[in-house]
C-alpha cells in the first residue's frame, strides 16, 4: 500500500498515551484494541511494549488492510493480524468465532464520541466478558465532566459531531463510569492528556 492512510492526531497523541500505558500496565500481557482505525496506535504500542501481544480490531472491514500495512511497517512480531469486530456484537470478535482466551487489557481510543450511546454500554459489557481477573479497560478521548469547565475547542467539537450525526457527541464522564459500573467495571484512574483529552482506566 503505497499511499497509506494515516491520522495526524494519532501521531501526536501516541507517545503521551504510551507513557501512561507504561505506568498502568504490567510488563507482560495480551491486549485487545477496539476501534483501531488506521492501526497507528497498535503498531506504536506493540513496538514499544515488547512484553505485550497486541490484537488490533475495527468494525470497518475496509480498514483491516490499512491496519495490517501499518503493522508491516512496524515489523514487530508481537502485533497480531487485525480482526473485524463490532462492539455491538453479542460475542467478540464474532458469534461464529468468539475469543477463547481472556485479555489482560482492552484499549479503546476516540470511539465513544463517534458512535451511538449504546456503543458505550456494549463496550463495557464486552470488556467485562473478555478481561481476565484484574484486567484493565483503558479508554482515551474527550469527555465532559461535572464541575469542570469544558474547553472551548471541545464545545465546538461536540457541536460539530452532533451536527454530523445526532447520535454522536462527547460523553459525560459520569455517564460512562455509570455504564462501566453496571457491567462490573470500576473507574480506577483519570489521567489528563494533551489537547483536552482524558485517559480513563477501568478495573475488572
Amino acid at each position: 500500500m503505497t499511499d497509506l492512510p494515516s491520522s495526524a492526531a494519532a501521531d501526536r497523541n501516541k507517545e503521551p498515551i504510551l507513557q501512561v500505558l507504561r505506568s498502568v500496565l504490567p510488563a507482560r500481557g495480551t491486549a485487545l484494541e477496539i476501534a483501531s482505525g488506521t492501526g497507528q496506535h497498535a503498531a506504536w504500542f506493540a513496538a514499544a511494549l515488547p512484553g505485550w501481544r497486541w490484537q488490533p480490531t475495527d468494525a470497518d472491514g475496509e480498514m483491516l488492510a490499512v491496519i495490517a500495512a501499518h503493522g508491516d511497517r512496524a515489523a514487530t512480531a508481537n502485533l497480531l493480524p487485525p480482526l473485524q469486530l463490532d462492539v455491538m456484537a453479542g460475542a467478540w470478535p464474532s458469534p461464529a468465532a468468539p475469543f477463547e482466551e481472556p485479555f489482560d487489557a482492552i484499549y479503546c481510543a476516540n470511539m465513544l464520541h463517534i458512535a451511538p450511546w449504546a456503543a458505550c454500554g456494549a463496550l463495557m459489557r464486552g470488556a467485562a466478558r473478555h478481561l481476565a481477573p484484574g484486567g484493565l479497560l483503558v479508554t482515551y478521548g474527550p469527555y465532559l465532566e461535572e464541575g469542570v469547565a469544558t474547553a472551548p475547542g471541545n464545545l465546538a467539537f461536540d457541536a460539530s459531531l452532533r451536527g454530523r450525526d445526532p447520535a454522536w457527541g462527547i460523553r459525560r464522564l459520569e455517564d460512562v463510569a455509570a455504564e462501566a459500573r453496571s457491567a462490573g467495571l470500576l473507574l480506577r484512574e483519570r489521567h489528563a492528556m494533551p489537547a483536552n483529552n482524558l485517559l480513563l482506566v477501568f478495573a475488572a
